[in-house]
């Protein structure tokens, strides 16, 4: 199959496409929520971003269990065969598990920016430094360097997941964007806070927390060019499946142990039920 001429880009980006793309840079960019936290908030409401990061894997679960696989599901079933089709779904589902799972395993736990961290635990090792008051200290640079280079990194697949959502339901992707955007603002802070106090430039902290949540609508953006010419019935099915697997892996591995850590463990849970039930009853009265 041939690249797609200019005309096929222009025809097809209507206004779903543009809509979906606006989500993606919306939860992409609520990185800089996190810096500004980190540089005007004198404490980490840590009861709040628990409450809130059990509420993103809530909605983020149920979308998928409860949309995402079993429309792959029924998409790939009308098109191979109950059986057939309900495997290619599960394959899918665990191949996108298998993805965020291989780029987490190359991150060096010390320096991943989902690990929980707070403005005021962030600054007690920065103080603790021997030189931690001198401009270009190198070993915290390094810590905000690598964390903004593996949240962009991090961030493609989840920019792909929000626009492809978009695609599909813009229902189901409002939300999803809004627990993506949720689920951005502590690495904003785990980026942003070690490059300030390495340069103490808050600007330079803040450009570099900012440009690595742009790595979403870059997602987004190959996504789709890369995408296009190929979607139809079987790939929004395939693509789906793949997108639920991520979303449950990203809640699992992520979301909810950084929801625990940030805060006591009911907290998390009730962050959880209350976004499942936020996003059963937003898709019962969309749907």
């Amino acid at each position: 199959m041939g690249r797609p001429s200019p005309d096929f880009w222009l025809k097809t980006m209507d206004k779903q496409v543009l809509i979906a793309f606006s989500l993606t840079l919306f939860a992409g960019l609520s990185t800089g929520i996190g810096s500004l936290i980190a540089f005007f908030a004198k404490r980490t409401n840590t009861r709040f971003l628990s409450i809130s990061l059990g509420l993103s894997a809530g909605v983020m679960i149920y979308v998928s269990f409860m949309e995402l696989l079993t429309d792959a599901i029924d998409a790939l079933s009308a098109l191979h065969g109950d059986k057939l089709g309900t495997l290619y779904a599960l394959l899918a589902f665990f191949g996108g598990m298998l993805l965020i799972m291989i780029i987490d395993s190359l991150v060096p736990e010390a320096e991943n920016p989902h690990e929980a961290r707070s403005v005021e635990e962030i600054a007690d090792v920065a103080q603790s430094q021997p030189d931690a008051n001198a401009p270009h200290n190198e070993k915290l640079m390094r810590v905000g360097l690598v964390s903004a280079l593996v949240l962009a990194i991090h961030n493609f697949p989840e920019g792909m997941v929000t626009f492809l959502a978009g695609l599909k339901d813009i229902s189901i992707a409002i939300p999803i964007a809004l627990a993506i955007s949720i689920h951005n603002i502590p690495e904003g802070i785990a980026v942003s806070v070690p490059i300030y106090y390495a340069t103490g430039d808050r600007k330079r902290a803040f450009w570099l927390s900012f440009l690595s949540g742009l790595s979403e609508p870059l997602g987004a953006l190959v996504g789709y060019l890369v995408l296009a010419p190929y979607l139809n019935d079987n790939m929004f099915g395939l693509m789906f499946a793949a997108i639920a697997g991520i979303m449950v892996f990203i809640s699992l591995d992520e979301l909810l142990p950084a929801a625990k850590e940030y805060g006591k463990h009911l907290d998390a849970i009730y962050g959880l039920v209350a976004g499942m039930a936020i996003m059963a009853v937003s898709l019962l009265l969309l749907g």
